[in-house]
């Protein structure tokens, strides 16, 4: 079996891997000319690294990440409100929560596929389809033909435009800043990953390998406002000058071209991934808001099921199965991680203090049980 896949991205990637693994042809094809190395930190929660498990990588990708012993949320003055201690699930899936620089994991996955699989330059036009093949237009002209095509090209998917025209990415309302810094020894705890809810807005940040820092901010913002585009990181320690240390010095300590700026959005949950002999996967079928830190994670867990129903089934069922394993599961990530954001970005300070308080009364059992669905993947 002979399978395209357009993009190249963390899900793209993950794809070729597994079904490369199948003995299946697998030809990925990427429009941009020349792989730089690009983005922030990522969080590859314990669902990704048993998905990583199940490809072969979670050892490379474990040694090149920083282990994380809990996923903590602060207020204003840096009291805890909640924190996830990532040991509560030991018995199930050990302590691999991790956090890594994006550019690495790419890398590295383009490490781990067949030489000769990766087709650079390539944007895709349009795809035609038929009983027995798919057929796929660039914009050269040039063409391709495979038994499946996978669309793993992200939130802005050509192929679901194609198909389904009205998919379209909704603005979440509020517009976000990443960078990775070096560690110039500032004051906080390196083995976790913290993020502080105030006000003025959102603010993350963990420690990465090789004494850096990757950090990231969310405020309320009017959609691809123009201020926020050209916000300088010394205009955005002046606005958390009144939060907790050392959030407005690690936003001092970083320079305007470490910035990546971007709005936050996602697409609504879609009612199909499977268009006879194309499915979609990862951002093009399911994105969301980076809340919950499942964007990566959810590619990666389709990959490995995508592979795991061609592994025991035709084609046409095994698509059919893929279909019905992922799409309750990551619409629930979609509507949770979007609730998650409106919670978190609320500025009024008695909605603020009321919405610590609830989560600081939340019992340990049930912060386990929400993690225990969160990464029981069924692989």
């Amino acid at each position: 079996m002979k399978v395209i896949i357009i993009g190249a991205g963390i899900g793209g990637l993950c794809a070729a891997r597994a079904l490369q693994g199948l003995g299946m042809q697998v030809v990925v094809y990427e429009m941009t000319t020349v792989l730089k190395p690009v983005g922030a930190g990522i969080g590859l929660a314990a669902n990704a690294v048993r998905g990583l498990d199940k490809l072969g990588l979670a050892t490379a990708v474990i040694q090149k990440g920083k282990r994380l012993t809990a996923l903590q949320m602060l207020d204003k003055k840096g009291r805890m409100i909640s924190d996830q201690d990532t040991s509560l699930l030991n018995p199930y899936y050990g302590n691999t929560n991790l956090v890594i620089h994006r550019a690495e994991l790419h890398e590295l996955l383009l490490g781990y596929i067949k030489e000769g699989t990766l087709m650079l330059g390539k944007r895709f036009a349009k795809m035609e389809q038929n009983s027995d093949k798919v057929k796929v237009i660039f914009t050269d002209g040039s063409t391709d033909e495979a038994d499946l095509l996978i669309a793993a090209d992200g939130i802005h998917s050509a192929v679901r435009l194609q198909i389904l025209p009205h998919s379209t990415p909704r603005y979440a309302g509020y517009t976000c800043w990443r960078a990775v810094i070096t560690d110039r020894g500032f004051d906080f705890n390196r083995e976790v990953s913290a993020e502080t809810w105030a006000p003025e807005g959102r603010f993350g940040m963990a420690a990465l390998p090789g004494e850096r820092i990757y950090w990231y901010c969310c405020v309320n913002a009017a959609k691809g406002d123009e201020g926020m585009r050209t916000m300088t990181p010394e205009q955005l320690a002046y606005r958390f000058r009144n939060v907790h240390h050392p959030i407005p010095e690690v936003l001092a300590a970083t320079k305007t071209e470490q910035l990546i700026w971007n709005d936050i959005i996602d697409i609504r949950p879609l009612k199909q991934f499977v268009f006879g002999r194309v499915v979609l996967l990862g951002d093009a079928a399911h994105a969301t808001t980076p809340n919950m830190g499942q964007g990566a994670c959810q590619a990666i867990e389709d990959a490995v099921v995508l592979a795991d129903c061609l592994r025991r089934v035709g084609w046409a069922e095994a698509l059919a199965q893929y279909e019905r394993r992922r799409m309750e599961r990551t619409a629930r990530i979609i509507q949770l991680s979007r609730l998650l954001g409106q919670v978190s970005q609320w500025e009024q300070a008695w909605l603020c203090s009321l919405r610590n308080n609830c989560l600081r009364a939340l019992p340990q059992w049930y912060i386990k049980k929400q993690m225990k669905w969160l990464f029981d993947v069924d692989f």
